[in-house]
Order: structure tokens, then sequence, then C-alpha cells
């Protein structure tokens, strides 16, 4: 008797087998294996490479698996924004005059709008060596976007500072001659108005937030050349790169170079995310850092601009800094969290409620306040007459202080000691023990008010110095009490060692401006 299975009526495994493949599987592996990188000559032992493509139905697959292979690109991303972009050419007649000694190397002063105008990206080529002369008119480029069909476009205020004549050239190579409708210095904005026409390309302003890692695109016109398209991602946000308090950038890699300035970097909807405006390069070239104002921003000052041809902050009167991590254990706080404020502004808002120095912020509206940047951005993107509720850290305490917001001043007076030399010539003063520094009662040094001690000398080597404590500094308080003498510090930081502290917070006038530094206390 035979027991072995009965296999005829199977098919034989000795022979290949002829493979049926529907279209769809088809595609399938051939999308599979040009994903690895190998290339296909056929799907079945039986099959040549001809037969498996000749036949139209294989033709019609082949195609398909083209399609998929094939990069996606931004053409036609680019095809529908593009028109709204505009290449902004200015001319700004130098007010500057010759130096006596002959040497016109350097036309504008230090600080002026048009030297901040071409250390940016957005100036002429070969700036370094410019030879200027009085009533030259001195040419400048930048980029722009179109906001409305009516001409309404965006552009750097830096591109636009000081100009006499402004003009656009569309992505068509039409030329048109634009007026400045408004400016805003602190965010680096400017709303221009484009004559002569009405049906404009225009470009949407994103309303939501990019993510890190999303696709840009940067449109405008580097070096004049116009109409110039390069592409990244998103590398960073909320960028600080001290330009102002108000400093939100959007990081992105897209090359971008002198020109670009004022140009739109734009998302894969085709809306714009956000206004390039600097670039991070120690040698004048891209290096895939620049920086972007997010659209929000865009959006708030704009409206702003087109409105009333300027921009109103709210401002509650306060000279702010970050709480750092030693601050936060001067105050007993459990976070680095909040706005610490230095000192109010007489009669301010602030100070009108009761806010004190050494007082930290650490809500608005029952908003969580990060930092002193983000106090300082919620504050000036509110209307100036609002009221609003501010959660306060006041000596260990939280309370809640009501307030008005007045109006942000368009310039902010800073004052500054009239007596450079005020900490020399005093007494040599009295020694802080394991701080590294020598005190004397300010009343006694010439120049250095009636109010704290002033600091004598300090110690390269010192916590103090390692603090930026210098020669002339005034200490006016030590872990929250004022201070008149060498023994009041002593006592202060004695009793912040009671308490277990590792640092002792001083209230310090420096070049006529407070700020708190956290001092570590050494043990023993």
């Amino acid at each position: 008797m035979n027991d072995r299975p009965d296999l005829s009526n199977l098919p034989s495994y000795r022979q290949p087998r002829r493979s049926v493949f529907s279209a769809r599987k088809i595609a399938l592996m051939a999308s599979v294996v040009a994903g690895l990188g190998v290339a296909v000559y056929g799907f079945s032992p039986t099959h040549s490479p001809a037969d498996l493509f000749s036949s139209p139905a294989h033709a019609q697959v082949n195609n398909e698996v083209r399609k998929v292979e094939r990069p996606v690109g931004f053409a036609d991303i680019v095809e529908r924004v593009k028109p709204s972009v505009i290449s902004v050419k200015v001319n700004i007649k130098e007010k500057t005059a010759s130096n006596d000694d002959g040497d016109d190397s350097t036309p504008f002063q230090p600080g002026s709008p048009m030297e901040r105008f071409f250390r940016r990206f957005g100036g002429p080529d070969g700036f370094p060596g410019l030879k200027g002369g009085r009533g030259r008119v001195v040419q400048g480029q930048g980029s722009g976007f179109f906001i409305s069909a009516d001409g309404f476009a965006v552009t750097n205020n830096h591109v636009v500072d000081g100009a006499d004549k402004v003009e656009v050239t569309t992505d068509d190579g039409k030329t048109y001659t634009a007026k400045v409708i408004g400016t805003d210095q602190r965010t680096d904005l400017a709303l221009i108005k484009v004559e002569g026409g009405s049906n404009f390309a225009f470009a949407k302003l994103a309303d939501g937030k990019p993510r890190i890692g999303d696709w840009v695109l940067a449109v405008g016109n580097p070096f004049g050349l116009g109409g110039t398209v390069t592409a990244g991602i998103v590398s960073a946000s909320g960028r600080d790169i001290g330009n102002g308090p108000y400093d939100d950038f959007i990081q992105i890699d897209a090359p971008v170079n002198k020109g670009n300035s004022g140009g739109p970097a734009f998302n894969t909807d085709g809306e714009v995310m956000g206004v390039n405006t600097a670039i991070y390069s120690p040698s004048g070239g891209s290096v895939g850092i620049a920086f972007s104002i997010p659209a929000n921003t865009v959006k708030s000052v704009v409206a702003q601009l087109k409105d009333k041809g300027s921009v109103s902050r709210g401002w509650i009167g306060v000279q702010i800094q970050p709480v750092t991590s030693d601050i936060a254990d001067s105050l007993g706080m459990k976070k680095a969290e909040g706005a610490l404020v230095a000192e109010p502004q007489a009669n301010g808002p602030a100070a009108k409620a009761g806010i004190e120095s050494g007082d930290v912020i650490t809500a608005v509206n029952g908003e969580s306040v990060k930092d002193a940047r983000e106090l300082a951005r919620t504050i000036g993107g509110m209307a100036p007459g609002a009221t609003v509720k501010l959660n306060v850290l006041h000596k260990g305490q939280d309370k809640v202080v009501n307030l008005t917001l007045g109006q942000l001043p368009n310039t902010v007076e800073a004052k500054a000691d009239t007596d450079k030399d005020s900490g020399k010539g005093a007494s040599r003063g009295t020694d802080v023990p394991k701080l590294g520094m020598t005190v004397a009662p300010a009343d006694s040094v010439a120049g250095a008010g009636k109010e704290g001690v002033v600091v004598t000398e300090v110690d390269p080597k010192s916590a103090a110095a390692e603090r930026g404590f210098k020669e002339g500094d005034v200490i006016l308080e030590v872990g929250g009490k004022s201070v008149s003498t060498a023994g009041d510090v002593r006592e202060a930081i004695n009793a912040a060692r009671t308490d277990n502290k590792n640092s002792v917070l001083m209230r310090v006038k420096s070049g006529g401006q407070s700020r708190f530094v956290a001092v570590p206390l050494a043990k023993g």
C-alpha cells in the first residue's frame, strides 16, 4: 500500500510557473524595485523585458511608473506665485559731506538709517569702499510683493528708508513708480503703493505658523538679477538676532543674498509665510541662514500702515530683563520664566499700578509669559488704551494688577552718566568679602548720586567680574533691600546665606540703565 499523498492534481513545482500580473501588481512591484535603486528587467522567469512592456497595457503601466519616479518639484507653485513678486529700486540722495581729510570711503554715519540699509543685504553691490560726495545719488535694490490687486505691496523698511524715488519692476518686465505709504523701523516693514495699475497679481499672507522642516520658497531680486527662486526648509522659529525687542524671526535655509531683502518666503500652499529681511553671513554671501518676519506680524503691521501710515503699540512703561536660573533661585522661583522688572518708568502705567523693581510679570490676561521678549511682543501687539490683567510675583507673593496700556513712545530716552569717570578719584572703598569687589557710599563719589554704593574696584578673576560688574557701577539693592554702605551689602549677603540661597540678587545702575544681576555666593 502506497502511503504517499497524491500530488497529481497540483501544479508541478519542478516547472517554472507563468505568473499572472495585473496592472496594479506590476505598478506596485515596479515602484518598490525602483525605490530600491534596482534596474527592472522583468517580473517572471518566463518574461523578457521586451515581452513585459510590449503590449499597450504594459506600456501604460510603464508610463505610470515613470510618473511616480519623477521628482515632484515646485514648478506649479512658482508659476502661480512668481507674478506677485516685484523688484524694488530706490534712489537716495546722499547728504553726508566729504571728510576734511578727503577720505569718503564711509559715506554714512555709524548707526544711521542709511548705514543700517547697507549693512543689511538690500544695499547696492560694491558698497565697501564706495566713494561718496556731497549731493551724490545712491541706488539700492531690494524685493517686495503685492498684497492686493490695486497695487499695495510689502517690502522692508531698510529698503525704502530715506528714498527720494521708488520704482518697481514686475515679473513681466514692466516698470512702475511707487510711493511709500508707511514704515515701521521696529519690525523693519514698509508698505508701498504702486501707481499706474489696478489688476496686479498678488499673494496671500499665511494664517498659520510654519513648522520646522516645512518646505519654503524664496523669490526675489538677488544682486539685481530679478525673478530668482530658491528652495529650502524652515530651520528654526522664534529667533532673536538682536535686531530689537520684537524679534521673532523664522530661520530658513533657502539661499538668499543681497537684493532678496523684502521679498516673500512662500510655503507649499503658495502663501507668504514670511518676509525675508536679514542673513547671517561672515563673507557677505549666502551660507544657508536667513531670517524672515512671520506672516502674522506682517498682517498686523501692514494693517496699521495702510490705515494711518504708522504703527501704534501698547506700552506699560517698564525696563525688563530675562529671568535666568540664578535670578530665579534668588527670588525663590521654581522655574526661570517671566519678565523681571528692572525699573518702572516714572509716571508710566506700570508705576501707577504699583509695579516695582524686582517684580516678575508671569502672565498677561491669563496667558503665561515665557520670557522678557514674549512680554514685549504681547504688549506691543495690543492697542494703546486697552485694559490688561498682569500676574505679578511681588516679594515672593502672587498678585494681580489691572492697568490701562499707554502708547509706546517713538523715541526712548536713555539717561547717560554725565561723568564717565565718576568712580575714579574716589577712596578705595570697603571690600565686599568673597565677591571680589570694593564699594563706597554713592554720596561720597562725585557724580554717582545719593543712592546706593559705588563699585570702586573689581578683581578681574572674581565672581563679580564674571557677572559684568565694573568700576563706576552703582549697586542700589541687594536681596531686595536698599543699600547705602558696605555694611548694608554684607548684611544682605549674610541674610541670603542664612536662607540657603545659592546666589544673591543685586539691582545695579550702569550707564543710566538699571538691571538685576544674580551673583553666586561662595560657601563657607
